[in-house]
């Protein structure tokens, strides 16, 4: 049987690691990037769409609720279409 010869991180050690505090400004730079390609990534010469749910719906482990608006490749947005959990607009 292998053991296992590398030594588990305590919660003290990961937090002598992350010595940059997060703060105010940091979040409002991350809020103010463009948005993240939800769903499969972008195909070559494509430009994302934003598109509004009318259900709720769960991408790679994150929920979005009916009214969120999301920004997808052109052929995710197709095909969220042709299921119905794109809002007419």
């Amino acid at each position: 049987m292998a053991t296992n010869t590398t030594t588990k991180k305590t919660t003290a050690d990961a937090a002598e690691e992350s010595t940059e505090p997060v703060t105010a400004e940091a979040r409002l730079e991350r809020t103010r990037r463009a948005p993240a390609i939800v769903g499969p990534p972008l195909g070559e010469g494509q430009e994302p769409v934003n598109v509004t749910l009318s259900h709720h719906l769960r991408i790679d482990g994150t929920d979005y609720t009916p009214g969120a608006e999301i920004t997808v490749s052109p052929d995710y947005a197709r095909r969220l279409r042709g299921q119905g959990f794109t809002a007419r607009t």
